[in-house]
């Protein structure tokens, strides 16, 4: 019985993991900065992992179609922007903006 139940656990697990979305997990910035992309609820919540920021939250996405949309915030001056990111092969699109999307700033995240 105990083998029954630690067989059906591994394949909980195994499966959750299978199917995570594809933005959670840790990332580089373009700066070298470490950030971690973690669920939280429904949505995706981006967190500083080293630095002088880290362990602060700075964003929180949810994801619409093949992109994702919320709020990014810079973490040196505490400004919060329209967010918006999508997959370009392996690597993560991060933008802020202002204005509708007219002004901003695009940074590429790679995993890892």
């Amino acid at each position: 019985m105990r083998t029954v139940i630690l067989s059906a656990a591994a394949l909980l697990v195994s499966s959750t993991i299978a199917f995570a979305d594809p933005i959670v997990g840790n990332w580089t910035t373009g700066s070298g900065g470490k950030v971690a992309v973690s669920n939280c609820g429904s949505a995706f919540c981006v967190k500083v992992r080293s630095g002088e920021h880290a362990g602060k939250q700075i964003g929180r996405f949810n994801r619409d179609g093949d992109r994702y949309k919320g709020k990014i915030t810079d973490p040196t001056n505490d400004r919060t922007y329209n967010g918006s990111a999508w997959f370009s092969g392996t690597n993560l699109k991060m933008r802020g903006a202002v204005l509708g999307g007219l002004l901003g700033r695009t940074d590429t995240w790679r995993k890892g």
